[in-house]
């Protein structure tokens, strides 16, 4: 059974056990998934992310209660071209697929062509969310204005953007990330984030030497780029890395639910688990 957990930080946390650094065997995930569905901080899970591919080949059949009612979002893996038929495999009986997620372009590539082969497979979907993951590079910002427009049709498609990886690279810097933060603001367009947010708090790896994202600075500055904040204020809730400033940010926020930012996909739920209960914005317990 589950405990309310705060608006705030209700669905953060995307179940990406599959993925590395992780790499979780499918078994196990889903078995840890049910776990943590069943546990005290359910609100704070989103659905199972898993390659469309595995779905494709039938690897979840047989590990899915069809009377448990299994929600899982859809990487696509296959490649733009391949997605619908990926999709055209129907999930086994019991799994709902409430999301889909692909990347329509690579970094240095015109994000418009993949934009619009996701687009037009949405707009044959039954209402699952589609978020359409592009490149800090070349053309973002009228990708950016292409979603808008297709919201504006009513179509339930979003960004999607990465924060880390393998590469340095990979991370964008407080500046990148904020401009892109403002820019969904301007738009009226949600995003996700992908990869490097394990923790709470902008902090240096000392294994990899690279500082990675911390997913309350991003919590805290999404929040300030909703109330008017310019690019600037926003790149500098990005940068802090002392939790104390965050925290009066967030403070007296908890119930008020959380705008723009759809959440992120994480190899652990326990890691940020633990910084949000030791940053007080979730009670560390069970209770009836």
């Amino acid at each position: 059974m589950s405990t309310q957990l705060p608006a705030l930080v209700a669905g953060l946390v995307d179940d990406a056990a599959v993925f590395p650094p992780g790499s979780a065997a499918l078994p196990d995930a889903v078995t840890a998934h049910r776990g943590h569905r069943s546990a005290w901080y359910a609100d704070l899970v989103g659905p199972l992310l898993l390659p469309a591919s595995k779905v494709v080949a039938g690897e979840l059949d047989g590990l899915i209660d069809p009377a448990e009612g299994f929600v899982i979002g859809l990487i696509g893996d296959t490649g733009l071209d391949r997605l619908p038929f990926a999709l055209s495999f129907p999930p086994p009986l019991g799994v709902t697929v409430r999301q889909l997620e692909a990347p329509v372009a690579k970094r240095g590539e015109d994000p418009q062509p993949g934009l619009g082969e996701l687009i037009t497979l949405t707009e044959r979907l039954d209402g699952v969310a589609a978020f359409a993951e592009i490149p800090l590079t070349f053309g973002l910002m009228s990708a950016l204005d292409t979603l808008a427009e297709a919201r504006s049709r009513g179509l339930p498609v979003a960004a999607k953007f990465r924060t880390g990886g393998l590469a340095a690279e990979l991370f964008p810097s407080p500046a990148e990330l904020a401009a892109v933060i403002c820019a969904c603001r301007d738009r009226e367009v949600p995003f996700k984030l992908t990869a490097g947010l394990h923790h709470a708090v902008r902090h240096l790896d000392q294994e990899t030497g690279i500082t990675h994202h911390g997913f309350a600075n991003v919590l805290a500055a999404t929040l300030a780029a909703t109330e008017g904040a310019g690019v600037e204020a926003v790149t500098e809730l990005l940068t802090v890395r002392d939790e104390r400033p965050l925290v009066q940010q967030l403070d007296g926020r908890h119930d008020l639910g959380r705008p723009l930012w759809v959440g992120f996909g994480s190899c652990s739920i326990v890691e940020p688990l633990t910084d949000l209960i030791r940053l007080g914005l979730v009670n560390g317990g069970y209770q009836a």
